[in-house]
């Protein structure tokens, strides 16, 4: 199979799971178990690909992101201010454990079973969730306090275990904390922004500091990674906040459930 092909295919699995709560690394770990690229390339390639996602959000949400918009009064600009002092806050502990522990959990937990455990656990937590009823509190973002922003952040480190999903936890956690279902993802989706952005920053300094050199071809195909994960992410989110309009999580707790299942069944019996 070709480096190009590859690139596609994880471009659209990147794409299609990053923001939904069913665990981008985890799937990306599983698809390598099959299509992988030589050496250490792979690992870079999965973590880079995911700026091409970030780029959908920024896109998507650029005139409430951009405290700067014209057509916004001074009010709307200080609630875009806020909103984004409120994402840095709940990037915080996202930072400070991942530099600690990035390393440890790449070379410990990026395996298959850790994967399908804790795809497991998260759907049954998705399923709980939804089957208990919830008070919303925070149905807009200026409702939503510092103190419960960080407190998300809190919740979107467990999302360093891979098959854990950033997106799940965070969502999950904004809504236990009382936020609504749109308010959850749409947090959800502006946190990713400096995660993901200070993950793929940390690969790229990884890259220059180990002397990982990247061929003319590689650089294609990292560029044509980028580009499909942007495509996809972005027509992904549109879909995601228009059915999330109508319909629960629980679809995404039982796919996680038969996934986990399908995964530990065919590890066990090689």
């Amino acid at each position: 199979m070709s480096d190009i092909l590859k690139a596609i295919i994880l471009s659209i699995v990147e794409g299609i799971t990053e923001f939904l709560p069913i665990s981008s690394t985890g799937h990306l770990i599983l698809v390598n178990q099959w299509i992988n690229f030589e050496g250490n390339f792979g690992f870079y390639f999965n973590v880079i690909i995911q700026f091409g996602a970030i780029l959908s959000v920024v896109v998507l949400y650029f005139k409430k992101l951009n405290p700067f918009e014209k057509s916004k009064t001074h009010i709307q600009k200080q609630q875009t201010i806020s909103l984004w002092s409120k994402v840095i806050v709940g990037f915080i502990p996202a930072a400070i454990l991942g530099f600690l522990f990035a390393d440890i959990i790449e070379n410990y937990l990026n395996n298959p079973i850790v994967v399908a455990v804790m795809l497991f656990v998260g759907g049954i937590f998705i399923l709980v969730l939804e089957n208990n009823s919830k008070r919303i509190k925070i149905n807009t973002f200026d409702k939503l306090s510092y103190k419960t922003a960080f407190s998300i952040g809190m919740i979107q480190c467990l999302a360093m275990i891979p098959g854990t999903s950033r997106s799940a936890a965070t969502i999950i956690g904004a809504m236990i904390l009382g936020t609504s279902r749109q308010i959850a993802a749409e947090f959800s989706f502006f946190l990713a922004i400096p995660t993901m952005a200070g993950a793929t920053a940390y690969s790229v300094l990884k890259m220059i500091k180990g002397g990982v050199t990247i061929t003319s071809n590689q650089w294609m195909v990292l560029l044509i990674g980028i580009i499909g994960s942007f495509i996809i992410a972005t027509c992904v989110i549109s879909f995601f906040m228009n059915y999330i309009q109508k319909k629960d999580f629980k679809i995404f707790g039982y796919y996680r459930i038969i996934l986990s299942v399908i995964i530990l069944f065919s590890y066990f019996i090689k």
